[in-house]
């Protein structure tokens, strides 16, 4: 923006602060009068701007001509009222991803048990070695351990920055690649505009205010303007109001055209002015946080500049951000906080998979806490016992330093069960798996903007489908046509009809239909042409075409100047009729238009020989039983072309249209069809027997979507199921007072297919209703696919939105989350398939990372507990951990997806992570693994005849014992890897392995690093090489987990009721009711536990005040109004505070006015998860 220097020359003279001295009117004056409509806008403009022209002439533009085209003034233009282009949302920068990747509960439990092992690793406590001290149980750790302690820790971080670092990357790259994706869509949009008197077509974000649009049929406004000169012209603005019916515009009712709105009929010219931000559209998207960052931006500027007109200027210019704030009462800044959570937090709720992720993760590190308690305690209790109680010996000051030194190394161990039981690389496959899904999905025309959409998509039961364009081509062609009295099923020969008939159809489809609809070369070799224009004209004419006929010719003998009168279509009239003028002085009217309309006005029809004989009304019924009603029942539109002439002796009046409207003969009868798209039938087919439901939501009526959906396999014959109009719905499910009414919509809509004549509310309310119900033996997982402004509602409702990639408005992609590139309907069948596979990529990873943790942590916990010492050494911990963990989640996230997934039903919302086949798999694992380590760790030395590891004294070198039990860990860990690629119990695990070559990879990798860890890992690893038989003996004992899990597979696991299952979903009964917010989806559960802790910890401290204050009352025995007035803040505070930690992932924003440090220990208390989740403590 320029500042307040006017350059003295008039040319370019850019006074920011007075724009009235140079346009006749600002940017708020006219962003002011495109706010008002009808009526009062035409009052406004004639009053005070006297008439369109005079805004023109202040906006000194041509309404004939147009702008000059000067680059300087067209520079000058954007200074003053903006660009045409609404800033996209300012793009998140990689610090804020990687800030938002580190929320993970997981990782956050992680990094604090890796910062106390560091920290306790550098902790080495005074004290010479005393004799009375005594060494009671074995020296404290050996060097190599106590240099390698901080490794531990080290490691720990490192893998947690690495599943940070790999998040962000990929939220990064995602978004820039789907910035990409707009940035090219709106290249493409054109404009037709009128500059220097040339009609020429400019990129839409090169419009500017002043400029002349020329705007007709099927435009989509790019700017706000007035009407300079229309003709017949009807606006659907539902896009803005959501009044469906369209709106009439015309100089003298109603001038004001609005961007983002749709041209339905006729054609004009306009003069915008207000474009961008300042348009309609743009208002809207900065109130939808869009223009965010850039309102604030001009608010802060308009602030600094100068005059203090201006700075009110800015001010209202603002205005909008003002509006909607509501005032600072208390409720205000509730609203405010509401709001704020609403902006900030990303879709919360969405996945299904990270809500029993989180859970489970909680679930296994509160175990894992309790085992390292245990631990922990257990060593302690037997120093203790054995040093004081046993050996007898007294507690003596200077030995103080040395016992504590026991302790921490005791803490130590139980911080290293705890690492082991915590499964880190659980966030890594998901993302992994997530981003390679997504990569893939690009493919498959799946365009995914949330990565969690990816796998709630594999959890569907219903998809809500639109019709036009998504199940059907959106290409309208002719099928079929009654002429001459002979119904043709198909496309007649040219050759089989008359001439003069002929004629009459080429005739009346060229001349009687908008000069703008045309067909066009395909772009691409071999494509369809393309239609442009109404679809429904391009289908007439297409016929012409396939008729053999040019209809160009027929206009190049007939431009529009010479049609005599021209009754253009509506939705009334639903007909259109143009009046020729014939050499003679008679008149010849064609008209085209809906067969029942134009039937009734028909007295005569063209016979076989086309002449035309008397059609009587008992001829119309029966043609409608034989003609008409067997095409709709296929789906068809139907269109009547008739004809009139008129003598040339009286010119009849042209405005009774009644009058001129009858006595037509009809030439023919074509039968038009949206034909669906050839893949649909059997994508549909295989959602079906995906368990799946797929509904048809559509507009059309109610016989064409009921026959399309039989073409697509939505309705099956035989089956019992419902096919309602919108109205009628409405009827079934809304009260007398008009709400809907949960309980009778559950008796609607499992049966119910397609909704038919359906208003965006409609679809909203059904796709709301099913996703609330609680009928059935699982909640329902909604993907709803729309394309139009209006369905922005219910994409952003449905757990899954897909928007049209090429038909889809702006609106509709900002509510998606998936976006069809190619707007095909067998693409959401790829998004299913996709979004399995990621479940079952990581049910197979949990699969495996569970058996591997279990055996360690028992490992651990027994062998710290028995020999005071872990069998496996810290590092060798680390290796298995984190190197099994990263590759494992490598190799088992990238399987790619095959058929087979779309044979079973779908998991739904409750179905837990871990089915009774993993857990009876997991369970089954660990037992063999745990027999065979303490076998070899109690009873090793024998069967190898080597020296024994345990109790070995000090500083000792490694021994080959404890490296075959570390070596042999690892072998079958390798083997189990191979058993974890399938989780349903399947018997061959080899199947198709050769095509995840990233599987081969890690396990041929793994088994290398392995061999090179043991024979030269030496002292850090705490290994000594092996000889040849002993390594087979332990690729050996790993093979061996390959017949076991054969072994496993043949149990059936219907007879192991014991076994639990892990890693729930949330059903509502488990959410206390009054925890129920209105908005349940924005709030993630895992930070409704941290939440409900923190109103507990904050209750707590409101007891103890209110009891502090009864105490206080009565020493000073003042009266007990001030005790509570003196509590009254507190409780307030206390509501402060409870709003300030409510919601971790914006701690920093809400605790504005705290000082740092109580932020960072805000967001402290809100991370680890809250113990006290029941409550007891609490009455």
């Amino acid at each position: 923006m320029t500042n307040n220097v006017a350059d003295h020359h008039p040319g370019n003279s850019v006074a920011e602060g007075n724009h009235e001295g140079d346009f006749g009117c600002s940017v708020v004056e006219l962003r002011n009068l495109m706010e008002l409509r009808s009526a009062e806008a035409v009052a406004r403009l004639n009053d005070s701007y006297g008439g369109v022209q005079n805004v023109c002439k202040r906006l000194k533009t041509s309404p004939v001509e147009g702008l000059s085209g000067n680059p300087t003034d067209l520079e000058k233009r954007r200074q003053v009222f903006g660009q045409n282009f609404i800033p996209p949302k300012k793009a998140k920068t990689f610090l804020q991803l990687v800030w938002e990747a580190l929320q993970d509960v997981t990782l956050i439990i992680l990094e604090i048990a890796a910062i106390i092992s560091l920290g306790l690793s550098f902790y080495h406590p005074p004290g010479g070695d005393n004799e009375l001290c005594g060494q009671s149980t074995g020296g404290v750790e050996d060097e190599g351990e106590s240099q390698a302690g901080w490794i531990e820790g080290a490691a720990i971080l490192f893998s947690v920055i690495i599943v940070v670092l790999v998040t962000a990357f990929n939220d990064w790259s995602k978004e820039k690649q789907f910035r990409g994706l707009q940035s090219r869509i709106e290249q493409e949009q054109k404009f037709t505009v009128i500059r220097k008197g040339q009609v020429i077509q400019i990129p839409v974000a090169e419009i500017v205010v002043g400029d002349i649009a020329q705007i007709k049929y099927g435009d989509l406004l790019p700017a706000d303007g007035i009407l300079i000169q229309g003709n017949d012209l009807k606006i659907d603005e539902s896009s803005l109001t959501g009044e469906s019916d369209q709106v009439k515009k015309s100089l003298d009712k109603d001038p004001m055209l609005l961007s983002g709105t749709h041209v339905m009929e006729g054609s004009g010219r306009m003069v915008v002015t207000a474009v961008g931000i300042n348009s309609q559209t743009g208002i809207i998207f900065t109130l939808l946080g869009a223009g965010e960052g850039d309102e604030e931006k001009k608010v802060k500027k308009g602030k600094k500049t100068g005059a203090p007109e201006n700075r009110n200027k800015a001010k209202t210019q603002d205005g909008v951000a003002l509006e909607i704030q509501p005032l600072k009462s208390q409720e205000g800044v509730e609203n405010e906080e509401k709001e704020k959570k609403k902006v900030k937090v990303p879709k919360k709720e969405k996945s299904v998979l990270q809500g029993k992720l989180t859970r489970l993760a909680v679930q296994i590190g509160k175990a894992g806490l309790i085992m390292s308690a245990i631990t922990v305690i257990i060593l302690v209790l037997y120093f203790v016992i054995d040093t004081f109680g046993v050996q007898g010996r007294p507690w003596l000051a200077e030995c103080t330093p040395i016992y504590i030194q026991y302790f921490v190394k005791f803490f130590i161990i139980g911080v290293t069960v705890l690492v082991v039981a915590v499964p880190e690389g659980l966030p890594l496959a998901v993302t992994i798996s997530l981003a390679y899904s997504v990569k893939k999905m690009m493919k498959d025309n799946n365009l995914v903007r949330h990565l969690d959409a990816c796998e709630t998509m594999g959890n569907a039961t219903a998809i809500c489908s639109d019709k036009t364009g998504t199940l059907t081509m959106n290409r309208m062609t002719v099928v079929q046509a009654y002429v001459g009295d002979t119904h043709y099923r198909q496309i007649p020969d040219p050759e089989a009809i008359l001439p003069k008939i002929l004629d009459l159809i080429v005739n009346g489809v060229a001349i009687n239909s908008a000069y703008t609809s045309k067909i066009l070369p395909p772009e691409k070799e071999g494509g369809l042409p393309r239609q442009v224009g109404n679809k429904t004209e391009c289908a007439l004419l297409g016929f012409v075409l396939d008729l053999k006929q040019d209809y160009q010719a027929v206009r190049n003998e007939v431009p529009e100047e010479k049609l005599y009168k021209v009754y253009t279509f509506n939705s009334v009239r639903k007909s259109m009729s143009t009046v020729l003028k014939n050499g003679n002085g008679g008149f010849r009217m064609y008209s085209k238009g809906a067969s029942e309309i134009i039937l009734r006005k028909c007295t005569r029809i063209l016979d076989k020989n086309g002449d035309p004989r008397v059609f009587k009304v008992k001829d119309r019924d029966e043609m409608v039983k034989k003609v008409i009603e067997p095409m709709a029942c296929h789906g068809l539109r139907t269109i009547c072309l008739a004809f009139r002439d008129f003598p040339a002796d009286a010119e009849p009046d042209w405005d009774s249209e009644n009058e001129i409207l009858s006595d037509l003969t009809c030439i023919a009868v074509v039968g038009i069809e949206d034909p669906v798209r050839p893949e649909v039938p059997d994508a549909i087919l295989k959602c079906q027997r995906a368990g799946i439901t797929v509904r048809m939501v559509t507009g059309d009526n109610i016989n064409t979507a009921r026959a399309i959906a039989t073409k697509c396999g939505i309705l099956l014959p035989g089956e019992d199921f419902l096919c309602l109009e919108g109205k009628e719905f409405n009827r079934l499910i809304r009260n007398e007072k008009g709400e809907v009414e949960q309980e009778q919509l559950d008796k609607i809509w499992p049966k119910l297919r397609v909704l038919a004549r359906s208003s965006p509310t409609d679809k909203h309310t059904l796709v709301k209703g099913i996703i609330d119900s609680t009928v059935g033996d699982q909640r329902q997982v909604v993907a709803v696919t729309g394309d139009g402004t209006n369905d922005g509602p219910a994409l952003k409702k449905a757990d899954v939105g897909f928007a049209m990639g090429i038909a889809g408005t702006d609106v509709a992609k900002e509510a998606s989350d998936i976006i069809l590139t190619d707007d095909n309907f067998t693409s959401i069948v790829k998004a299913v398939m996709w979004g399995r596979n990621v479940y079952d990529s990581i049910s197979k990873f949990l699969q495996f990372q569970l058996t591997v943790n279990v055996v360690a942590v028992i490992v651990a916990f027994t062998g710290a507990c028995i020999t005071q010492d872990s069998p496996l050494k810290a590092v060798q911990m680390l290796w298995v951990n984190l190197i099994m963990d990263t590759f494992a989640s490598l190799a088992l996230a990238t399987e790619p997806p095959s058929e087979s997934l779309l044979l079973r039903k779908p998991y739904g919302r409750n179905k837990p992570l871990i089915s009774r086949t993993m857990m009876k798999n997991i369970l089954g694992h660990a037992v063999y693994q745990l027999t065979i380590i303490f076998t070899l760790l109690f009873a090793g030395e024998k069967f190898f005849d080597i020296d024994s590891g345990r109790n070995a004294p000090l500083h000792s070198p490694p021994t080959e014992h404890y490296t075959i039990v570390f070596n042999t860990f690892v072998m079958m860990q390798l083997f189990n890897e191979i058993n974890a690629r399938k989780i349903h119990g399947e018997r061959n695990v080899f199947e198709s392995i050769y095509r995840n070559p990233i599987f081969c990879t890690v396990v041929l990798g793994t088994f290398a690093a392995q061999i090179i860890i043991v024979e030269f890992g030496g002292k850090p690893f705490s290994c000594s090489g092996l000889t040849l038989s002993q390594w087979f003996w332990c690729i050996f004992i790993g093979v061996g987990e390959l017949l076991w899990g054969q072994l496993i597979c043949t149990v059936p696991t219907s007879h192991l009721k014991f076994l639990k299952e892990a890693g729930h979903g949330i059903t509502k009964e488990e959410i206390p009711e009054e925890e129920l917010p209105e908005d349940v989806d924005e709030i993630d559960h895992a930070e409704m536990e941290l939440r409900r802790g923190q109103i507990l910890w904050f209750r707590g401290l409101n007891r103890i005040q209110t009891q502090m204050d009864v105490v206080y009352t009565f020493q000073t025995g003042a009266s007990s109004l001030q005790g509570a007035l003196r509590r009254q803040p507190s409780i307030v505070s206390q509501h402060h505070d409870v709003k300030n930690v409510s919601s971790p992932t914006h701690v920093a924003l809400s605790s504005v006015n705290s000082t740092p440090t109580t932020s960072a220990v805000a967001a402290a208390a809100a991370s680890p998860p809250a113990g006290n989740q029941s409550g007891e403590c609490v009455p």
